[in-house]
């Protein structure tokens, strides 16, 4: 994967892209191409936060890039494995499962994203009926959804109980015209659904002003839509993108100012 692009805010997000933190933070997209055309992610990091309590709501992300595998033992990283599944584990605990193919250079490598499920008749009536997402597969305690044929796919799999997102917990986001959100809130609040954070128009520093709606399915799981148009402009690959990262990390010194005040940084 490479660096997207790289963007520093000094306060928190007033639709907490960030969780529930005040402070500084950083978000980084990494992904295996432009956001227009894969499936990217978005690595946040608040500067006064060491570590996330885990849930079980986050199961996976699949890739399919045999080189991955070849890369991980060439580097002495564990390669694990799970009912006969290998995967790799981030150091943050997230499980990366890998399909031994080649990985293709005409389409995004990143097949499929899986979220728990506490009842899956009741998650596909949300994500299928009100969202409108295809059903492509679906069978015992597992369903495979997508919004396009050549676009990663979206994973439920029913774990037989609660669905706990402790404190590590992020967000999936789509983008969809802008003159759509509207009515996605709307429907929402129609059906008695969560709305997260209504419709609101959030900034990034000498980028583009975008529009979301964030949403919440039966189990919590929260789903950003942005206005495509603005989004476009605002997710552009930025060729400084790995160099500010780099620059950024190098200028991190809230370890020290933690140690210097006598404690440690905090854990969610």
């Amino acid at each position: 994967m490479q660096v997207l692009r790289h963007e520093e805010f000094e306060e928190g997000c007033k639709a907490s892209c960030n969780g529930p933190y005040d402070g500084k933070w950083s978000k980084t997209m990494v992904g295996f191409g432009p956001e227009d055309d894969h499936f990217v992610m978005e690595l946040t990091y608040n500067y006064g936060i060491s570590t996330y309590k885990m849930g079980n709501d986050f199961i996976g992300i699949t890739i399919r890039s045999k080189e991955c595998l070849e890369r991980a033992a060439a580097n002495d990283w564990p390669i694990l494995t799970s009912d006969s599944k290998k995967y790799l584990e981030c150091p943050g605990g997230y499980k990366f499962f890998i399909e031994e193919e080649p990985q293709p250079r005409d389409s995004d490598p990143v097949v499929k994203i899986a979220l728990a499920s506490s009842n899956l008749d009741r998650s596909l009536k949300f994500w299928n009926e009100l969202l409108q997402m295809k059903i492509y597969e679906k069978k015992d305690n597992m369903a495979l959804l997508g919004f396009a044929d050549n676009q990663a796919k979206l994973c439920l799999i029913d774990i037989g109980g609660s669905v706990d997102h402790a404190k590590a917990f992020g967000r999936i986001a789509f983008s969809c015209p802008a003159k759509g959100l509207p009515a996605i809130q709307a429907k929402m609040d129609e059906t008695g659904n969560t709305v997260l954070t209504r419709l609101v128009s959030l900034d990034t520093p000498g980028k583009a002003t975008v529009q979301v709606v964030i949403l919440a399915d039966p189990d919590g799981h929260e789903i950003c839509f942005v206005g495509d148009e603005a989004f476009r402009e605002l997710s552009k690959v930025d060729p400084k993108g790995d160099a500010l990262l780099t620059e950024a990390m190098e200028n991190d010194k809230s370890d020290e100012w933690f140690a210097q005040k006598g404690k440690g940084k905090g854990e969610a």
